[in-house]
C-alpha cells in the first residue's frame, strides 16, 4: 500500500502528519487489496479571512476507488470524519465482493 500525504497552501506540522499516517496504516484491516492512498490537507478561504480545513482521501482498490471530502474547523476533526466515512465505504465494497 502506497501512501501519499500532501499539504496544499500550508506546511503541515509533524504531529499532524504522524497522526494521519498512524490512522492510514489501519486501513489494511478494512480491505486487503488497497494499492494506493492519497490524502490532501487543504486550507480554503471563506468570507472574512476565515480558513476552513478540508481533508480529501482517495483510496485506490483494483476496479474500485473510494473518495471522501470533509471540512471542519480543525484538520484532526475533518480527518476523523473523512476516515470514518471512507472506512464505511471500504467495508461495503468488501462485502459486495464477498457475494
Amino acid at each position: 500500500m502506497n501512501i501519499s500525504i500532501q499539504a496544499v497552501h500550508f506546511d503541515a506540522d509533524k504531529k499532524l502528519l504522524e497522526s494521519v499516517q498512524k490512522k492510514l496504516d489501519k486501513l489494511q484491516t478494512f480491505h486487503d487489496r488497497i494499492t494506493r492512498v492519497e490524502v490532501y490537507l487543504k486550507l480554503e478561504s471563506l468570507a472574512h479571512a476565515i480558513k476552513e480545513k478540508v481533508v480529501e482521501i482517495k483510496i485506490h482498490v483494483p476496479k474500485q476507488d473510494c473518495f471522501v471530502k470533509s471540512s471542519a474547523s480543525t484538520f484532526q476533526t475533518a480527518f476523523d470524519e473523512a476516515f470514518s466515512s471512507i472506512t464505511n465505504q471500504l467495508i461495503k465494497k468488501k462485502e459486495k465482493l464477498a457475494y
